[in-house]
């Protein structure tokens, strides 16, 4: 009979699948269920023995058949188990694309031109070289129609679709790329998290300078409307990032913060504007009005002949201002 190196082959398959199922069928982590689980293991061993014996079963009642056959049948049945597969369909259409002529039928289609006893012949182009050669004339004129006759998309306009595209996903990246940020594209957070995150920066690290409360030790009041180097979210942040002024400012964080937690620390500290700690230190810099807030109605109000007080709409009351005295 034929050897069972087939059967043999099918024993480590059919293993292997088994264990792939096990092992996607049952979370064990980082490491495979049957490092993990020693149950997995005596599985698999179970499994092992099971498949070695239902061969060995089909091999034992194959060979019993084969004993019960006559001689001839004996013959047929093992040429036919020593017969090689073949995919006929697939070298039928093969040779029915290459669209040779067999060796034996060359001489039919053999040409009077002779070449030092070099002989050629009139074969014809293979099927599968014509039937692409018309595939092409076919595209050719589905785009010709497409593009030039009825004016679809050109490629710069393919180029712009393509570029807005690309623009899209990279703002959805950034989305989740919270670190992908820095002073010109950070935004003011106001989220609870954010904030409370930022609230342990500051205490941890900034606050030995400015205290819990941010009113100013060392380093100037966060509270009020002065700023030394601009207030906003992006000149805090970039303050965060590349330090104070030279010599006598605070140390650059962006070696020890993420952008992430630099936006952070720079909305808390945004936060606390206007909270009034006790033993605020005096104001240091310049006011700081944002550019781009909506403008504010005013009030002017005559104090006396030489005061003028403007209040600004939420209350405040601003500098104030003198007199017109020009007698004209």
């Amino acid at each position: 009979m034929k050897n069972n190196r087939a059967s043999w082959l099918r024993i480590p398959v059919a293993f292997f699948l088994i264990l792939g199922v096990m092992e996607y069928f049952i979370d064990s982590g980082n490491k495979p269920a049957v490092l993990t689980y020693p149950m997995a293991q005596v599985f698999m061993l179970f499994i092992l023995l099971l498949i070695i014996a239902v061969e060995g079963i089909v091999a034992a009642i194959e060979n019993v058949m084969f004993q019960t056959l006559s001689e001839e049948a004996k013959e047929r049945y093992l040429a036919a188990k020593n017969k090689k597969w073949e995919w006929k369909w697939a070298k039928k259409t093969y040779k029915q694309l290459l669209g040779s002529k067999p060796l034996e039928a060359e001489g039919e289609i053999i040409l009077d031109h002779n070449y030092d006893g070099i002989r050629e012949l009139d074969n014809k182009l293979p099927p599968w070289w014509v039937y692409m050669f018309y595939a092409t004339i076919i595209f050719g004129v589905v785009y010709m129609f497409r593009f030039h006759v009825f004016g679809g998309y050109d490629q710069d306009l393919e180029y712009e679709w393509e570029v807005a595209a690309a623009q899209a996903e990279i703002e959805e990246y950034k989305k989740t790329a919270k670190d992908l940020i820095d002073a010109n594209t950070v935004e003011l957070l106001t989220d609870a998290g954010d904030l409370k995150a930022g609230e342990t920066i500051f205490t941890g690290n900034c606050a030995v300078c400015h205290k819990v409360d941010g009113g100013g030790s060392i380093g100037p009041n966060l509270t009020d409307d002065y700023w030394v180097l601009g207030g906003g979210i992006k000149n805090v942040f970039n303050t965060i990032s590349e330090g104070g002024r030279a010599g006598k400012g605070m140390v650059s964080w962006k070696t020890n913060l993420k952008p992430s937690e630099m936006a952070q620390v720079a909305s808390y500290v945004l936060s606390m504007h206007g909270s009034n700690p006790a033993d605020a230190k005096a104001p240091e810099g310049e006011r700081w009005m944002d550019p781009t807030a909506p403008i504010q109605d005013v009030q002017v109000q005559q104090i006396d002949s030489t005061t003028i007080e403007v209040i600004m709409d939420d209350g405040n009351t601003d500098a104030p201002l003198p007199p017109d005295t020009d007698s004209e």
